[in-house]
């Protein structure tokens, strides 16, 4: 199989979804491999590197899209790629496609089909996700703990405080991947901090386990009791491939303390706030009911290195898998797959992007059983 690798375009992405070590394990596979000029320096991999591998340097991802049949990304795909796209490709990237009724109906209507890494589900975990959740989770408390600062916008809490001077509050809604993550960095800085959570058994592990850390039981109520005492929340829940539930409202909003900060790490998924909107790193935050909110859509992008990676250790096999059997014979020996798979063959395949942006859905094992 030929396999691209496009640079990718969004906004201050920096990733790359195929490094050079994961390619030459493919080309020594008898796959070939085509990657973008470029596709890697933005996570310091040099065009050099790839060729030592065995990979083809392609000049523009016109090219890449041109030539090959499955096409590795890391981002959603950006207009113009969507363009490139045709019932012969097949897409293995994130696509968050509960964010975006337009990217949902223009990835149908190019008649590809796509998976999604962030709905790949295996007993009740998200492998392809969990990564990038960790490097969101860890950066939040870092980026939030850099914009409490006065000159950044923030109250001027230093969240560890000093002798005899109280350390910042942190709210972390959700207990997941991110927000453990989260948690764990802001109490190593030394923060005080409230992890809130639905799942009873999850609390009590993240109880065990998250020494410096608190748990709450999730609800509105629960919320609004804390936002008046909250220096910094950090937003990370998550629904597998359905959009974020906004469980912050702007009039919860206006009981903290002016100067607070939100990250929202759901905001790939429409942001779990009512008043978020995608940012980007070079313009990461705005004010909404004096708070300031960071939401940049690509959070792992900036340590964009770490971030691919992890990414590669993550995907690296099912790409290969891919590669080697196609996609019907792949769910066939690995079922979980199926899970994956938003759109197929032009129709969406996915009940919460469907169910989202009432757009009706089919069943991909069905398909997949036809073909």
């Amino acid at each position: 199989m030929t396999i691209g690798v496009p640079k990718e375009i969004k906004v201050q992405e920096h990733r790359v979804s195929v490094i050079p070590s994961a390619a030459g394990e493919l080309v020594r596979r008898g796959h070939r491999v085509v990657v973008e000029t470029g596709a890697g320096e933005g996570s310091s991999y040099p065009d050099a590197l790839y060729e030592a591998a065995g990979a083809e340097l392609l000049p523009d991802a016109g090219a890449v899209f041109g030539e090959a049949a499955l096409i590795i990304k890391v981002k959603e795909p950006q207009p113009e790629e969507i363009a490139r796209l045709g019932p012969q490709h097949t897409l293995f990237t994130y696509l968050h496609l509960a964010a975006s009724k337009t990217l949902t109906e223009s990835l149908m209507t190019s008649g590809c089909t796509a998976l999604a890494y962030e709905t790949l589900e295996i007993n009740r975990r998200l492998p392809l996700l969990e990564p990038m959740s960790e490097i969101a989770g860890r950066m939040s408390s870092i980026v939030g703990s850099y914009h409490l600062a006065r000159h950044r916008g923030g109250r001027g809490i230093l969240l560890g405080g000093v002798p005899g001077v109280a350390p910042g509050r942190v709210m972390v809604i959700g207990g997941g991947s991110a927000g453990i993550n989260a948690a764990r960095v802001a109490a190593g800085i030394g923060a005080d901090v409230t992890i809130l959570e639905v799942d009873i058994e999850r609390m009590r592990f993240l109880d065990i386990t998250m020494e410096g850390a608190h748990t709450l039981y999730s609800t509105e109520a629960n919320i609004a009791d804390q936002l008046p005492r909250v220096d910094l929340i950090i937003g990370a829940v998550l629904v597998p491939g359905a959009a974020a539930p906004k469980l912050i409202t702007r009039e919860m909003l206006r009981q903290m303390q002016p100067g607070a900060v939100f990250v929202d790490i759901a905001i790939d998924q429409g942001g779990c706030a009512e008043t978020s909107r995608p940012t980007t790193h070079d313009d990461p935050t705005f004010f909404e009911e004096n708070i300031l909110h960071y939401c940049v859509a690509n959070m792992p992008g900036a340590y964009a290195r770490t971030a691919t990676q992890a990414l590669n250790n993550a995907t690296h096999k099912w790409i290969t898998m891919l590669a080697e059997n196609g996609l019907a014979a792949s769910c066939k020996s690995q079922p979980e797959l199926i899970s994956a798979i938003n759109i197929l063959n032009g129709k969406l395949t996915s009940v919460p992007v469907g169910a989202a942006h009432d757009l009706p859905t089919a069943d991909p094992l069905a398909m997949l059983d036809n073909d």
